[in-house]
């Protein structure tokens, strides 16, 4: 599906983030993502997530996040949020994802704009 927005208008940005994690570390991810969401979720540019956990099918992802932003230029800003908000837990993402044995695949994604 294409999108309708005229070119040169600003876009909204998608961050995707998909995790493969282990049952053992379920509790544990999910926590740390419902924490991660408030943040997100109170950010300047902040337009709607999806939390999706995998029911069916081949996919070795078996939890994605999907978040919405007004404009890519938001990005910085809640990157920052975050990285502030990791180090007032004394969270370590990646060492954390490592110790879980999580697997991640993370981009920002724009509408496909046909040429």
């Amino acid at each position: 599906m294409s999108s309708n927005i005229p070119a040169g208008d600003i876009a909204p940005l998608y961050r995707i983030n998909k995790f493969a994690v282990p049952a053992s570390a379920r509790a544990e991810f999910v926590d740390l993502v419902e924490k991660t969401l408030v943040v997100i979720r109170s950010q300047d540019g902040y337009v709607k997530d999806l939390f999706l956990e995998q029911h069916a099918g081949p996919g070795k992802y078996n939890f994605c996040t999907m978040i919405e932003f007004e404009s890519e230029a938001f990005a910085p800003k809640v990157a920052a949020a975050i990285a502030d908000f990791d180090t007032r837990l004394g969270v370590d993402r990646a060492a954390l994802m490592a110790r879980l044995g999580v697997e991640t695949d993370s981009a920002s994604y724009k509408s496909f704009q046909p040429a």
